[in-house]
């Protein structure tokens, strides 16, 4: 059970940096896309695990729902928490995306405040992988009750 969200998480993780350096190539190269990794590594490398961490969780909590066992739970908690918690899995990704649009200089308002956008997702990351964190035991409690 365990093993599908992890493998989920690492290529969430390899394809949000995936897309990163193929759009910092695409725009200026990839000289300027390994200068901009060198550079801002310290930001990018959290961003991608976070957004790693919750297609795991997402999919994790997806799995446990959707397995067949409490049916009738199931189906009360299924929409709303496969819903909320996609929606906050989701949310936060152009706060992802912004500060790898503000990398490749696509957009000048953005490229002034790129340090900034770089903390505005991590701390979306944050939120959304405590937020299916909770849901996560919040599921677990209910379906050992």
């Amino acid at each position: 059970m365990i093993f599908k969200p992890i493998i989920k998480g690492l290529a969430g993780t390899a394809a949000l940096l995936g897309i990163y350096f193929s759009v910092l190539s695409l725009v200026s190269g990839w000289t300027f896309a390994q200068s901009q990794f060198s550079d801002f590594w310290y930001f990018i490398i959290p961003l991608a695990i976070g957004f790693g961490v919750q297609v795991g969780l997402y999919s994790y909590l997806k799995g446990i729902i959707h397995r067949g066992e409490n049916e009738g739970r199931v189906l009360a908690v299924s929409g709303t928490t496969s819903t909320a918690a996609m929606i906050s899995c989701c949310a936060h990704y152009l706060a992802n995306i912004l500060p790898f649009l503000a990398v490749s200089g696509a957009i000048t308002f953005v490229t002034q405040y790129q340090i900034e956008f770089f903390w505005v997702g991590l701390l979306f990351n944050l939120a959304g992988i405590i937020y299916i964190s909770e849901k996560v035991i919040r599921y677990k409690v209910n379906e050992n009750k």
